[in-house]
């Protein structure tokens, strides 16, 4: 007797019937629930005990592939931004690692700098910090940073991320800060660092100058703007004769947004090439734009008078009393900043509080005047002023004093961007102080090279970077802070001139990676010097100055990828969101470009920003952030925020087109969801039918295949080639898009459902049925890889619940699978008979459908159908198919019914109960016909393992259920395998003869 059916002694007959135990019922241990709670944590503990992507690094055959870690800033918990960007760049890497190449991932953290500094201050009372020196604050920033780093790091592990996370790169290491003090090194021996006097971007909520990407520009911001008289008192050389007495007691009119700098004026700037005229009203006389005349009369409410008519470069050469202060001022030639868009066509100048204002002092030797402090607030230069916040207080006193004078012409609200302090949201003002800076000029030509050599993704970056590298001004890289690198220099003190050279920097840098950067504040000055230029130490002081933070991560080429090994400089990719364009991608590159002579990285990938389901940003203003930790552990409320894994999230990941901005939300991540739990159910349906299959010596040759089993070999083989295209290119989204749509419309809607009936009715060791297991056998070695870059959790638990001897320990290593060229070797008729099958094959089902809501028809095996196909070459092919000598392939499989026929003409299916005739495009023209099943049903079922009221089931019928006297409610199909597995009924259910089935 069959060994299924020698378990117990006795039977009990449910209403499956007797034959209930000689269905092939699927079996697995694959889970039908991922428990992704349990589950995953398991897995991941499972691939670190193998040490799986260590056996990867050292095991793969491939080149080295380089994707470097941008720093996140370790100041806080992880949000879904950094869970989208980490996951990215683990797909990446998985597929690299599947494909053979040794792809090592380094994470790393941005540790230093004024957020961090920031959070240790704002958690201590004023007395704590009074009592802080720079020492203990960087220790307690150390604390906080590393503290940080350690909470995120389980976050990311938490995703399913490979990685060095036991050996990542800080840039608060020793080793780290000694990299990146000898590439400063370089760009001091390059001539490209120098110290100067200029306006930066100031915080005066912060206390320390910003780079441009520390700034951002919100809506809403609005100035007190003011037009001012500035009092002529005389003319130029180049004022025409006949001007000079309409002149007299006339006044140049400026306007400004920023009231608090007329005390730092020191010029007025004209267009050379621009018209002005000099205009009257009442008591006045102004000189203006002549394009804004109209306006500006309009806007003071008064009508101007003609007086005369001027260029620029006639109105330079005069002079003009300060507005506030007794001493006199020049008119000059400025540039083509001055237009005629606002304002009055003439400009003041403060070349200590703007860029431009800055190059024209600089070009005519103006003070550069900056009477603010480091706080923002007026220092005694400003005389009356003193003291006074100038962006509050300082700024209406400014104005009241101008109006007391009687040099206010209007004051207006004005809505613009404005620069705010990225951390403290405040406003920021321009500022000329000492500092350290990168002469970008010096070494432009070679970063627009680098430029040029990179791969954009997408192809519009490179025009971003363009045009932010090619308008780069010098890069203000010294910062006011405690916690960070510090500048490798040393004043003197009577001169204040700096000591710094190759020499004194590479020494420094020994220090540091011996010591540690708080060395430069602990170590007496003589040890930070090399032994020739000690004596020089009585003469030195230190200055707290510390390095722009974007240079420390925009170093991490040198501290990162040129330092670890199995890393390639330069990095194959960098990837990171679309505003590292002015951040991080930038700052490497000009480190590069300065120090190397080219770019840190061979392809730039960038993504979007995450939004609500309303399409708003998400914010915690909002209240619309989605935590990552709610996704993969489910929220407070279970029912509300079920815990979905960390493979949802990542699916979620690879199912949008990251290039652009991402909707993300609770009917979002259920759709997700949904998909997931489907390919996790043909996941075990494929293995659960695989029970008893043994590759090695049950696989059928493929030549033996039946067409419909070498059929959907063909489409699995052009998915698996497509699939490795959208990875090599990034395109995850169409990865997600073709998989969802072979796993549902290919496989569950087509081929598995049309091999049901082999798999649970034909003999254990029969040919369809091992030709179908074969397949199946195929499908899991090239869809598990293929699966395993996104979802490696679900990957992995199916490698593991594989029926027989894996051919590796993980999924990961039994590589990505290149199909046999023979996969995809089917003829041409063949293709286009089974494609036409498919279509044909939703026609059928409408008809069936039609015949259901009737009332005609139950199940779709009690139908009969017909099909007529007017196209003779297609009729013939799938003839051919119908021919084919076995039972996996006629028609009835493929339209699941008991019975299926290849009409001749039209007229036979016309005649049929349900009929219906249409044109296919790629088909022709075709007719349907569906009738009910001729004889009776085969009563062979099984109920599904868990699900009693689904059953695995023949229950085809057929005019030869009844001519075997000893199974008479069987199918001639069914009776021989029963009968070979030597199965007899029980004598109380065995038939009378005279109550055996009869065929209709």
């Amino acid at each position: 007797m069959h060994e299924k059916l020698i378990s117990g002694s006795s039977w009990i007959f449910h209403s499956a019937g007797p034959y209930k135990d000689t269905v092939n019922l699927p079996i697995t241990k694959f889970n039908m629930r991922a428990n992704s709670t349990q589950r995953e944590p398991e897995l991941q503990k499972f691939w670190e005990k193998n040490g799986i992507y260590e056996q990867l690094l050292k095991s793969n055959p491939g080149e080295v592939f380089t994707l470097h870690d941008g720093p996140p800033y370790a100041n806080g918990d992880t949000h879904l931004g950094h869970a989208l960007n980490k996951i990215l760049k683990s797909i990446i890497v998985n597929y690299q690692l599947l494909g053979g190449k040794k792809a090592r991932y380094v994470p790393g953290w941005d540790c230093h700098g004024l957020p961090i500094e920031l959070k240790v201050l704002q958690s201590m009372s004023d007395e704590q910090r009074r009592e802080l020196d720079p020492i203990k604050l960087r220790r307690k920033a150390r604390d906080f940073a590393l503290k940080t780093v350690k909470a995120q790091r389980e976050q990311f592990k938490r995703y399913g991320i490979w990685g060095d996370w036991d050996a990542p790169y800080l840039t608060l290491e020793p080793k780290y800060e000694a990299a990146q003090l000898r590439v400063f090194g370089k760009l001091v021996a390059a001539g490209h660092i120098y110290r100067g006097r200029k306006p930066v971007h100031w915080s005066p909520s912060s206390a320390t100058a910003l780079a441009e990407a520390e700034l951002e520009y919100p809506e809403g911001h609005t100035s007190r703007s003011i037009y001012v008289a500035m009092p002529l008192t005389s003319l130029g050389d180049a004022m025409p004769e006949d001007l000079k007495e309409k002149l007299s007691g006339a006044a140049v009119a400026i306007w400004t947004t920023t009231g608090w700098t007329i005390p730092a004026n020191e010029a007025v700037a004209v267009n050379e090439r621009m018209n002005y005229g000099a205009e009257s009203w009442a008591h006045r006389r102004l000189v203006v734009a002549e394009e804004l005349v109209d306006s500006l009369g309009a806007k003071f409410g008064v009508q101007l008078q003609r007086l005369g008519s001027l260029t620029g470069g006639q109105l330079a050469g005069c002079q003009y009393r300060h507005p506030l202060f007794e001493r006199t001022s020049p008119v000059l030639i400025g540039g083509d900043y001055i237009t005629t868009e606002s304002g009055t066509g003439l400009v003041h100048t403060a070349p200590g509080h703007g860029q431009e204002d800055y190059q024209v002092g600089l070009k005519n030797g103006l003070p550069i005047s900056s009477p603010v402090d480091d706080d923002g607030v007026f220092t005694e230069e400003a005389g009356p002023f003193k003291g006074l916040p100038v962006l509050k207080e300082g700024t209406a006193a400014v104005i009241e004093a101008l109006q007391q004078k009687g040099c206010l012409l209007k004051e207006e609200r004005y809505a613009h961007k404005y620069p705010y302090d990225w951390r403290t949201k405040l406003p920021t003002i321009f500022r000329a102080t000492d500092q350290w800076f990168v002469s970008v000029e010096g070494f432009q030509a070679a970063a627009m090279d680098a430029v040029r050599s990179v791969q954009w993704i997408p192809a519009s970056g490179e025009k971003r970077i363009t045009s932010m590298v090619e308008g780069r001004s010098d890069w203000c890289i010294s910062r006011q802070r405690s916690w960070g690198v510090p500048i490798p220099v040393l004043y003197y003190t009577d001169s204040g001139e700096p000591l710094m050279t190759e020499e004194t920097i590479e020494h420094m840098a020994a220090v540091v990676e011996a010591k540690g950067t708080d060395a430069f504040w602990q170590l007496p000055i003589e040890d930070l010097l090399p032994e020739r230029l000690r004596t020089e130490a009585p003469k030195l002081r230190k200055q707290l100055e510390t390095m722009d933070v974007w240079f420390d991560s925009g170093t991490s080429w040198a501290g990162c990828v040129e330092s670890t090994p199995g890393l390639a400089f330069p990095a194959d990719l960098y990837l990171e969101g679309s505003d590292q364009h002015r951040g991080w991608f930038q700052s490497s590159l000009l480190t590069a470009a300065a120090a190397r002579g080219s770019a840190p990285y061979k392809a730039v990938l960038t993504h979007g920003f995450t939004l609500d389901e309303k399409g708003y940003k998400m914010s915690k203003s909002l209240g619309n952030v989605v935590d990552p930790r709610s996704i993969i552990e489910g929220g407070k409320d279970k029912n509300k925020e079920p815990a979905l894994g960390a493979d949802v999230l990542r699916l979620w990941v690879a199912s949008v087109d990251y290039t652009g901005d991402m909707v993300m939300g609770p009917s979002v991540m259920s759709q997700v969801a949904d998909v997931y739990r489907k390919l996790r159910f043909t996941l075990r349906f494929i293995l659960g039918n695989l029970h008893d299959f043994a590759p090695a010596s049950d696989a059928v040759p493929y030549d033996a295949l039946p067409a419909t089993d070498r059929f959907i070999l063909s489409s699995f083989a052009t998915l698996l080639s497509g699939l490795s295209a959208s990875y090599e290119t990034y395109q995850f989204f169409r990865v997600y898009q073709a998989v969802q749509r072979f796993v549902v419309a290919d496989l569950s809607n087509w081929y598995l459902d049309v091999i049901k009936d082999r798999l649970y009715v034909s003999a254990d060791d029969s040919f369809d049925r091992r030709a179908a297991q074969t397949v199946l056998h195929s499908l899991l070695q090239g869809l598990l890889p293929a699966l395993a870059p996104i979802v490696p959790h679900l990957a992995e638990d199916a490698w593991q619940a594989l029926p027989w001897e894996a051919p590796s320990v993980s999924v990961f290593q039994a590589g990505w699978l290149a199909p046999p060229q023979q996969w995809a070797a089917i003829p041409a008729d063949q293709q286009r008979a089974f494609k036409a099958l498919l279509q044909i094959r939703e026609e059928v089902n409408m008809v069936l459908e039609r015949a259901r809501q009737d009332g005609f028809l139950g199940a779709s095996l009690e139908a009969k159908v017909l099909l007529h196909v007017a196209d003779a070459d297609l009729a013939a092919s799938l003839r051919s198919l119908q021919g084919a000598g076995n039972a996996a392939d006629p028609l009835r499989y493929a339209f699941i019914v008991s019975q299926a026929e290849l009409a001749e003409d039209e007229g036979q299916v016309a005649s049929t109960s349900y009929s219906k005739a249409t044109v296919l495009e790629g088909v022709g023209s075709i007719a349907v016909g569906v009738s009910r099943a001729d004889g009776q049903k085969c009563s062979r079922q099984a109920p599904a393992p868990g699900h009693s009221s689904l059953m695995h089931k023949c229950w085809n019928y057929s005019t030869q259920v009844g001519c075997d006297h000893d199974h008479s409610q069987l199918c001639e199909r069914c009776a021989p395998v029963i009968r070979g597995m030597g199965f007899e009924l029980p004598a109380a259910v065995v038939p009378a003869p005279e109550a055996a089935a009869v065929p209709l």
